[in-house]
């Protein structure tokens, strides 16, 4: 009898945790798991991040029972105030506007789902960003540059991140999408099958 681990699901569209998955050497196929995202008032980020992760994987998981799924879902906020995709350029505008000069909280839900032999595990990785003071034209250049519709908080570290950002404290993978140092931990620890 031989041990293996189940297929590995990505349940997600990003292209940015598709790179951090293949940068990590992992082989896996990606169907996005379309789900409302939802942000409850009296959940921390971090429990908001981890519960849209789980939907995410969930809604996967039912069609794919044999696998292990992994959701994920990235949170940027500053104390209770949370910033989700923007819905236009305007609002990508405010957003930024709020962030800069300040330091923020990149905040990822994972969600890893085994339904076949009914495992689970949630987590979620903190990140703390800090950004430049930037003027409206600073902003407005920046923007320029990115699609900011697709990405929480108008922003992505990883195009032109060095044109906003001044420091970060923790991983920056967390920052791009997904917290790879934990998820390795997390995938080492999951029970193979025979």
């Amino acid at each position: 009898m031989t041990l293996s681990s189940p297929p590995l699901i990505l349940a997600s569209a990003s292209p940015r945790r598709r790179e951090l998955l293949q940068g990590m050497g992992l082989e896996f196929v990606v169907v996005p798991g379309k789900t409302e995202e939802v942000q409850p008032e009296h959940l921390t980020p971090h429990e908001t991040a981890q519960i849209n992760a789980y939907r995410k994987a969930r809604v996967v998981a039912k069609k794919h029972p044999d696998a292990l799924v992994l959701g994920a879902d990235t949170i940027v906020c500053i104390g209770p105030e949370l910033f989700g995709k923007p819905r236009d350029e305007a609002d990508a505008r405010r957003m930024l506007a709020a962030l800069v000069g300040q330091t923020h909280q990149v905040v990822t839900g994972v969600c890893l789902i085994e339904l076949r032999h009914h495992r689970q595990k949630a987590f979620a990785v903190g990140t703390q960003v800090t950004f430049r003071s930037l003027n409206g034209a600073a902003i407005v250049d920046y923007l320029s540059k990115i699609n900011p519709l697709d990405k929480a908080g108008a922003y992505a570290i990883q195009q032109h991140g060095d044109q906003i950002v001044e420091k970060i404290d923790g991983s920056f993978n967390n920052v791009v999408g997904l917290p790879t140092e934990r998820l390795a931990e997390e995938l080492a620890q999951w029970p193979k099958i025979s």
